[in-house]
């Protein structure tokens, strides 16, 4: 068992979790309705601490909706260093902890009218475009990791249940927003939604084995849609708005999970 999962079963008991959260920009208000320990991710070892704000880089560790759960509120993203792996130790530590899946959140942009700032879409699908991927480096063949039905279909049935819409997520490196150039090809292969993160984490948690269920809350049209320049600001805004029904929506996603 790694370092960072014997330190959080030491702050917070031995009972297994079943389920690990990841929680993107703006959208990690939900770790304080867990009921346990609030742990820094600057005290675990090998987890990373992100600098962009909107991410408290905290994990909250303990009962949510009837289920015991990992919260992660934030992420480190790989334009903060270059490494697209960063996000490795936690996801092995939510496996080593008893995790049979991860749901992850995300800030994102809409390349479709029909997606509009507010909506929230179960991520179906994705496509890399950054040119970098986590498992680069890995000395074993477990990197060859199938990566067909990514975002379990069990998972987004229960997500579509919901009344959410699907969409295909593009993943571009960041950390400058895409040109309107860029989001008419990411459309044009497929894309609905756009962003910085995510992508790296489906792939370690396909690789450690995990389910993966990913939920995108549209903050903005991208690039070329509106005459409005793109901001972080604005992200965390539509983020702060949208935060109750994203709440029930993980609620309910955590609740019903078996």
């Amino acid at each position: 068992m790694s370092a960072a999962a014997e330190a959080i079963r030491r702050r917070a008991g031995e009972a297994p979790i079943r389920l690990g959260l990841i929680l993107g920009s703006g959208l990690g208000g939900l770790a304080a309705e867990v009921d346990g320990p609030r742990i820094p991710f600057a005290d675990l070892p090998g987890f990373p601490v992100s600098g962009v704000s909107g991410h408290a880089g905290e994990l909250a560790i303990g009962d949510l909706a009837g289920q015991r759960v990992a919260v992660l509120s934030g992420r480190v993203h790989y334009y903060e260093g270059g490494d697209a792996a960063a996000m490795r130790p936690a996801i092995a530590a939510l496996k080593a902890l008893g995790a049979g899946a991860l749901f992850l959140s995300n800030a994102a942009g809409s390349t479709r009218e029909a997606l509009a700032p507010g909506t929230l879409v179960a991520i179906s699908d994705h496509i890399n475009l950054s040119g970098a991927n986590p498992l680069i480096g890995e000395a074993t063949d477990a990197r060859f990791t199938d990566m067909t039905d990514a975002y379990a279909p069990r998972l987004r049935e229960r997500l579509t249940a919901m009344g959410l819409d699907e969409g295909v997520y593009a993943w571009f490196s960041g950390p400058s927003f895409e040109t309107p150039a860029e989001i008419r090809a990411a459309r044009i292969l497929g894309a609905d939604l756009v962003g910085m993160s995510t992508v790296p984490e489906c792939i370690l948690a396909r690789f450690f084995g995990l389910e993966v269920a990913a939920v995108s809350l549209v903050t903005n049209y991208a690039a070329g849609m509106r005459a409005e320049p793109l901001s972080h600001a604005e992200t965390k805004r539509a983020a702060a708005e949208a935060a109750a029904r994203f709440r029930q929506v993980v609620l309910d996603f955590v609740a019903g999970f078996a």
